[in-house]
């Protein structure tokens, strides 16, 4: 017999590893990755894409719920 615990994966902006609203933190923590190399690829991509990236990542600063439980 197993024990097979299933566990939701929340999407939420890091209260604590925050550099503007923790956004990145929040997404790179859901998805498993370093939060650096998400934060690199934001830069480049707001770089690229003329800010289009930039508004992209203030609708999910408040579209996202904050991480209360830290």
């Amino acid at each position: 017999m197993t024990n097979n615990v299933n566990t939701i994966k929340k999407l939420r902006r890091s209260s604590s590893d925050r550099m503007i609203s923790g956004v990145c933190a929040g997404w790179a923590e859901y998805l498993g990755v370093d939060v650096s190399i998400l934060r690199i690829g934001m830069v480049a991509a707001a770089v690229f894409t003329g800010g289009a990236a930039a508004i992209v990542y203030a609708a999910c600063w408040f579209l996202t719920p904050e991480d209360t439980a830290e």
